[in-house]
């Protein structure tokens, strides 16, 4: 008997290429956003390695091998493949075999620090959709003393904002100056921006934000501009 190739659900196999949930991999099916064998898939259909998959009219490969890099990003440098105006983009910094790779959440052009970057969208997924909680943690220097009360405000009754309530653990920094500028912030959400709209909600500016660490993942001591190979 010739053995039959393993084969896996459309909507399980779109997830994890492509770091969306199951239910969104649906929605794609449904709006015709999907082909199998040049066919427009179903709901339900299930694919093996001899299957040609597309999506938005590109090849999804069955088997692919996943990279997973952390990458201290410097100040000056968008996560974005396109380079926006004079600012150069971040993946001017690696080498041209990584430079597919996506990255995991965002660090604007004024931040540094931390950024993961994968091919494996089900581990990007499961680093920034808000219900896995993953802790970042960042050091967030402020352009002048924080009150007690504003930093109670955040920590323990959240900060409205247009996109709705902001609240994470803001703890003064063991190695920042006596007047209280320098602090450590904890949070699990990835909203654009969300520390610095919240502070400046407040009537402060963050002068600087360095993320140092995504979850288990840190920098230990990895130089800015520099990567490391890591294992998810």
């Amino acid at each position: 008997m010739t053995e039959q190739p393993q084969s896996i659900r459309l909507n399980k196999f779109l997830a994890e290429r492509l770091g969306v949930s199951r239910r969104e991999a649906d929605d794609l099916i449904v709006v015709g956003k999907v082909f199998i064998d040049e066919k427009p898939a179903i709901l339900g259909a299930r694919i093996d390695k001899n299957s040609k998959v597309c999506y938005n009219k590109k090849i999804i490969p069955f088997e692919t091998e996943y990279l997973y890099l952390a990458f201290n990003k410097p100040i000056g440098y968008v996560c974005s493949r396109r380079v926006q105006g004079d600012v150069p983009t971040l993946y001017e910094l690696l080498p041209e075999e990584y430079r597919k790779l996506k990255t995991v959440g965002r660090l604007d052009k004024d931040s540094s620090g931390l950024i993961l970057l994968t091919n494996d969208g089900n581990f990007a997924y499961q680093m920034t959709h808000p219900k896995f909680h993953k802790e970042k943690v960042y050091e967030v220097t402020l352009d002048r003393p924080l009150e007690p009360l504003h930093q109670q405000m955040i920590s323990d009754y959240g900060i409205m904002l247009d996109d709705g309530p902001s609240k994470f653990t803001v703890a003064t920094s063991a190695t920042g100056p006596a007047e209280r500028t320098r602090f450590t912030v904890i949070l699990t959400e990835g909203r654009n921006r969300q520390i610095r709209r919240t502070f400046a909600a407040l009537g402060y500016r963050v002068t600087a934000l360095h993320r140092t660490q995504f979850g288990k993942y840190q920098l230990s001591g990895l130089k800015p501009g520099k990567y490391v190979t890591i294992k998810p």
